[in-house]
């Protein structure tokens, strides 16, 4: 397994986290932090975040398309994080959508 591959299940893993962190204390907090678009948004970063992590580990032939995919929804939940000013969640989301870039464009 390459360097950049376990980075990027490092920050599946870690976004994952964050997401399903912040999905909770939305939540909690109600108001603009609950509203269903956005707690939906939380949920689907971290299902897909995990989903790219189990393709790479297996060597699925569909691993660049479903690190595309992470990378698309890991961006727009990161914008979303940000507009609530939760910086934490942000940069995780942004640092898998990172990584999952660079995996969908190597050969796996």
């Amino acid at each position: 397994m390459s360097t950049d591959m376990q980075q990027c299940l490092a920050n599946c893993s870690a976004c994952h986290d964050s997401c399903i962190r912040t999905t909770a204390h939305c939540l909690k907090e109600g108001g603009k932090h609950g509203d269903a678009a956005h707690v939906t948004l939380l949920l689907d970063c971290a299902q897909i975040c995990e989903t790219s992590a189990d393709a790479m580990l297996r060597g699925s032939a569909q691993s660049a398309t479903i690190c595309r995919a992470c990378a698309d929804i890991c961006r727009a939940c990161a914008d979303s994080c940000d507009k609530l000013g939760d910086a934490e969640c942000a940069a995780a989301c942004r640092k898998c959508a990172e990584s999952c870039t660079k995996m969908a464009g190597m050969k796996m």
